[in-house]
């Protein structure tokens, strides 16, 4: 075993705090990674503060990670010291079921989450990138394009992926209307990619407070949807809309500014179920969806479109002593727009 020094949570809502962990030696098929940054995503306030109910502690949060390979097992082949990497979400899943064919490793069973989840074996516990290594399966390891740098890359393993997927899959693209709902860690970087992708974009936000913003990352149009006339008139225009935020909004509202045959994709998760009528559904032929991250060959592709289209999240990088400052701002959507941690302040 290889030791490394961490932050972790001890309990739900304690402070992360340094921590000492256990990575294991590199088997043939393992890629053993140095890591440079972690983002925070807010999905990582959630998890330690236990907000769904499933946490684990001791917790090492973070799977936003990017590094630079340090070692590799005997059987690696796309792979070698010195190559720039990340790793996202998920460090393992089901080996076994057909489905793996398609490419939807990350919707099932067995799949093994890169913190607050257990191995394969059933007995250890994963940490995550709030730590100066990690040791991974190759078939999970990204290759970082060389025109993004690291620190930035960084949330596209989890905020990248998680807007390009159903961008992609509801094939945004010239002609097409897209509006992606909140302008916060994940919307801007989709903006961006949907504009890389050809799409017109709007951005709906509860203020025009970063207007000016969303405009620089591509946006063609900003609407407040505080303002009372914005539902009435957006009625019929997008062909397809995102939904980032976790608030606890009025999905049916959202629902009327769809064109025929247009889809609202929920990406945020609100704590409380929320009511949806029939009759949005069924008037405009409407649907209504759910997006999860990405599978690993979909992430490499995001990458390589974000290396190509040289998009990378804005970010504040964040020294780990800061950790527990960060989260509190994050909660108060106090950043634009990632928090991102340069792993070599463990060493301060």
């Amino acid at each position: 075993m290889n030791y490394s020094k961490a932050y972790a949570v001890a309990a739900a809502h304690s402070p992360l705090a340094p921590f000492t962990i256990q990575r294991r030696l590199p088997a043939d098929e393992d890629v053993a990674i140095s890591i440079k940054y972690c983002g925070i995503c807010h999905s990582d306030v959630s998890m330690a503060r236990n907000a769904w109910g499933f946490s684990i502690f001791p917790m090492v949060p973070g799977h936003e990670i990017t590094g630079i390979v340090t070692a590799v097992g005997a059987k690696v082949q796309k792979f070698k010291i010195g190559d720039r990497v990340g790793v996202g979400c998920f460090v393992d899943s089901c080996t076994s079921c057909a489905t793996r064919n398609v490419d939807l490793e990350h919707l099932m069973p067995g799949l093994v989450q890169t913190y607050n989840s257990l191995e394969a074996d059933g007995r250890s516990l994963t940490y995550g990138g709030y730590s100066e290594s990690i040791v991974v399966k190759e078939d999970y390891v990204l290759a970082i394009p060389d025109r993004l740098p690291l620190d930035a890359a960084a949330p596209l393993l989890c905020a990248g992926i998680t807007m390009y997927s159903p961008l992609r899959r509801f094939a945004a693209g010239p002609g097409k209307h897209v509006a992606i709902v909140g302008m916060g860690g994940l919307g801007h970087v989709g903006v961006k990619i949907a504009r890389a992708m050809g799409a017109e974009v709007t951005v709906l936000s509860q203020s025009l407070s970063k207007a000016d913003d969303a405009m620089r990352f591509g946006a063609d149009h900003c609407y407040a949807t505080g303002m009372a006339d914005t539902f009435q008139a957006l009625a019929g225009r997008f062909d397809l809309i995102i939904c980032t935020v976790s608030a606890e909004l009025d999905w049916n509202a959202y629902l009327s500014l769809l064109a025929i045959d247009g889809s609202l994709v929920i990406i945020g998760i609100p704590e409380k179920s929320i009511p949806v009528s029939a009759l949005s559904l069924v008037v405009g032929r409407r649907s209504l969806s759910g997006s999860l991250m990405g599978s690993i060959k979909e992430t490499q592709e995001m990458l390589d479109f974000c290396g190509r289209h040289d998009i990378a999240a804005e970010i504040q990088t964040i020294r780990i002593q800061d950790v527990n400052d960060a989260y509190e701002r994050l909660e108060k959507n106090d950043v634009r727009y990632r928090f991102v941690i340069d792993i070599a302040s463990l060493q301060d």
